[in-house]
């Protein structure tokens, strides 16, 4: 290969990030794109407040949706999240995530670095079916109109991507600070100093779209495959793994976003990643 993957990966990386937000002058008169591809989902958590967004975030448009006066059903949001999860599962967040690869270069600020210990892992599904799913149905005003909970009080990319830069580019909207906009400061300051000290804390733990397609990684047709008679369980690949996974025991684990480093990492080449089915694990399957 020409291009290593790690290399592939950013590569990637920059351009799902450049496509996500095609609308950089927008920022300077502080308007949101309105135009026909706002009604497309992004793969991957970008907001939709941003200046320069030109697609919608899934997760806001799924708790828009469910939270409208008249619930109805996000067939077409949940759909297309369904669709992604199935082809790619979680290698989205590793490959066309916009606010991974801003987790990432800010985890590259030189500091000691800390593990993540894994009871934290599950605070996500919480966030996903508390604030994404719930709290727009049943928590409504008196209109009927749930609020996007997740959107509102917690997602540090809305505050970073779209609150921070309408306030700076509207005056007026100074005016209407208030307890709300220091809660989501303060998650915002806390995520991105968490994600200094730890590989991207805020995928890890608070991501409800990173639950969603954690969950897709067993049956995504995009996978990690182990070759276990090349494999001499040297433990090689589990030391670069950033999201402390062992690739060995759990290929498929939901925390994995198949980034690469072990296959990269893999003195055998018994690691590799594809749209495709390890001719052993057929073998085996066969008999």
């Amino acid at each position: 290969m020409s291009l290593k993957i790690s290399a592939k990966r950013k590569l990637f990386q920059v351009i799902a990030f450049g496509y996500s937000n095609l609308h950089l002058l927008n920022f300077k008169g502080g308007k949101i794109y309105e135009g026909k591809w706002k009604q497309f989902c992004n793969p991957g958590l970008n907001c939709y407040s941003c200046p320069a967004a030109s697609l919608a975030c899934p997760i806001g448009a799924l708790q828009a949706v469910s939270g409208s006066m008249e619930f109805q059903f996000s067939f077409y949001v949940v759909g297309f999240l369904l669709a992604v999860g199935v082809l790619l599962g979680r290698s989205v967040c590793g490959w066309l995530c916009p606010f991974g690869l801003i987790q990432e270069l800010i985890h590259k600020i030189p500091t000691p670095k800390l593990k993540l210990k894994k009871g934290f892992l599950y605070i996500k599904y919480v966030i996903l079916i508390v604030f994404v799913l719930i709290l727009p149905v049943v928590a409504t005003n008196y209109m009927g109109m749930g609020k996007p909970a997740f959107c509102q009080y917690i997602c540090p990319a809305g505050m970073l991507e779209g609150g921070i830069p309408l306030l700076l580019a509207h005056q007026e909207l100074r005016q209407t600070i208030g307890a709300l906009f220091f809660l989501k400061t303060a998650v915002l300051i806390v995520t991105l100093g968490g994600c200094v000290l730890i590989y991207r804390l805020f995928c890890r733990t608070i991501c409800p779209l990173g639950a969603i397609y954690g969950l897709m990684n067993k049956i995504s047709m995009y996978h990690l495959e182990i070759d276990r008679n090349q494999c001499v369980n040297c433990g090689k690949c589990a030391k670069v793994c950033k999201m402390e996974v062992n690739p060995v025991n759990t290929p498929d684990s939901p925390e994995c976003i198949r980034c690469g480093a072990c296959a990269q990492s893999c003195p055998e080449g018994a690691i590799c990643m594809g749209f495709h089915t390890n001719s052993n694990q057929q073998a085996e399957l066969s008999e």
